[in-house]
This record gives C-alpha cells, sequence and structure tokens, in this order.
C-alpha cells in the first residue's frame, strides 16, 4: 500500500506545525508574557506617583547602584578569564586540560546557596581564615567584597563557554600563520583571534551581565541583607515585600525587568549578526 493511499488518521498531520506554533505561543504568554504584565500593573496599580516613589526610595537606590556596580565590577574581571581561558584550552595542548574544563563547569553544577555558604566557611568569623581577618581587620563578609566573589563566581563561565567552542572550531592556523610572519603576541590577539571571536565575547560579555544583576541565592546568604548597605536590587525586593510594601516591591522588580528586557534585547540582535 503506497502512502497515497494510507488511511487520512496513519498520515502525517499537515496541521502538527500549526498546533506547536500555537502550543509554543500559549506557553509564551503564561510563562514569560503575563508575569511581566503582572510586575507593571501591580507597580502601576496605585498611579504613577506611587510608582516613581517607590522606585525613587533611598534604599532602593542604593540597592539599584549596587547592584550595577558589582555588575560593572564582576564583568570585566569575567571576560578578561574566559579570554585567557579559551584561548589556552583552544590553542594548546597541557597536562590538565581536562581538569580546567571541569573546573570552570563547577558554578554550574552547584547551588548558589551552597557556593555562598562555601565562602562564609572561608571568610567567617569561625572559617578557615576568620582569624587571619580578624587580626588584620579585613572585612569580606557582610560586605561589598564578599557580594563581589560571589557574583564573580557563579558568573565566571558564561564567557568562557561562549568562546571555547568557537575558538577550537576555527582552530589555529591563522595564529600560526601570523606568528610565522613575525607577529607578536598581542599584535596576534588583537589583530587575527580578537576579530574571529568578537561577536561571541558579545554575547558571553551580556549573559555574564545579566546573570551579575539577577543574582540571588549566593549574594542573600553572604551579603547579610543589611538595609540600604548590602542589599542588590533583587534582596531588596524581597524585602520590600516581606514589609508588605507591595507597590514598592513591584516598582522595584520593573527596574529589574526593564533591565532584563533590554538584556534580552541586545541578546537577540547579537544573535542576528552572528548568524549573519
Amino acid at each position: 500500500m503506497t502512502a497515497a493511499t494510507l488511511p487520512a488518521s496513519t498520515t502525517p498531520s499537515s496541521r502538527l506545525p500549526l498546533v506547536l506554533i500555537l502550543l509554543g505561543t500559549v506557553l509564551t504568554v503564561l510563562f514569560i508574557v503575563a508575569p511581566v504584565v503582572v510586575i507593571f500593573a501591580q507597580a502601576l496599580s496605585k498611579g504613577w506617583g506611587t510608582y516613581i516613589e517607590g522606585i525613587l526610595q533611598p534604599d532602593t537606590l542604593h540597592a539599584v547602584l549596587l547592584t550595577v556596580v558589582v555588575a560593572v565590577a564582576v564583568v570585566p574581571v569575567n571576560l578578561a578569564f574566559g579570554v585567557g581561558a579559551a584561548w589556552l584550552i583552544a590553542k594548546f595542548e597541557f597536562p590538565g586540560k581536562k581538569l580546567l574544563l571541569t573546573v570552570i563547569e563547577i558554578p554550574f553544577s552547584i547551588s548558589p546557596i551552597v557556593a555562598g555558604v562555601t565562602y562564609i566557611l572561608l571568610y567567617g568569623g569561625q572559617g578557615l581564615l576568620g582569624d587571619f581577618l580578624a587580626d588584620h581587620d579585613i572585612q569580606i563578609l557582610f560586605a561589598l567584597p564578599a557580594i563581589f566573589l560571589v557574583t564573580l563566581f557563579v558568573t565566571s563561565p558564561f564567557v568562557a563557554r561562549e568562546l571555547i567552542p568557537l575558538m577550537q572550531a576555527q582552530g589555529s592556523e591563522q595564529e600560526e600563520a601570523a606568528t610565522t610572519l613575525g607577529a607578536a603576541g598581542w599584535q596576534i590577539f588583537w589583530r587575527v583571534t580578537l576579530p574571529n571571536i568578537r561577536w561571541a565575547l558579545l554575547y558571553g560579555t551580556i549573559l555574564c551581565a545579566a546573570r551579575a544583576i539577577g543574582e540571588f541565592g549566593a549574594v542573600s546568604v553572604v551579603s547579610g541583607n543589611v538595609r540600604g548597605e548590602t542589599n542588590t536590587l533583587p534582596l531588596q525586593i524581597e524585602l520590600l515585600y516581606h514589609d508588605y510594601n507591595a507597590v514598592g516591591a513591584f516598582a522595584a522588580a520593573s527596574t529589574l525587568t526593564l533591565l532584563a528586557l533590554l538584556t534580552l534585547a541586545v541578546k537577540a540582535w547579537l544573535e542576528r549578526r552572528i548568524h549573519r
């Protein structure tokens, strides 16, 4: 029996793509669009004046500033680490290469809360370095350094993970040719390697920045949740909600949502450029 004579119930349905598209659209509306709409609806439920007042609260402004400062400090460090690690792994063979790849993946393998607890066991008053830090009057936990360190840890793989597969696929022929022609190491990087990885580098940087802005679990463990001092924007949202200040919490959440939407827009633009 040929495919043309098969019963209608056994032939592939031409409506299947339409059904999948419809299902994907419904799920997107339910799990992405609807929560965003609820955030802004709740934030504006008492008018624009109350909304602006909620954003301009001193503690919320400080949380926004602290979040931006941490992201601005963390991203360049991870950028340098990611490029160096990717170059080393993709262009060279050395003992411990697989171990280095495993170490890079560790932040994706453990819970951020576990990472925060680990930093407490290391830098806390009863931790391995607690006595040394106390003797030298150095405060790591419940201060900006701890927030920086845990955010650096949880965001460290993003740039490297974007660059390593690309640089491995590109090989090292162009760098070897540049070396043969007498180019120095920095010349090879700036004129040969960097132009070939620039879009993936920007993509990884955006993902790193987005995670740094939205990190909650690890920061909540090591920051101490000091109002107006060590609260980042995600922690400030939780604090306002527990204070029964729903409008203020949703106003702060809308700020974080706008940052996320901006990140997604830049990410989508980069993806189009990469595909081209």
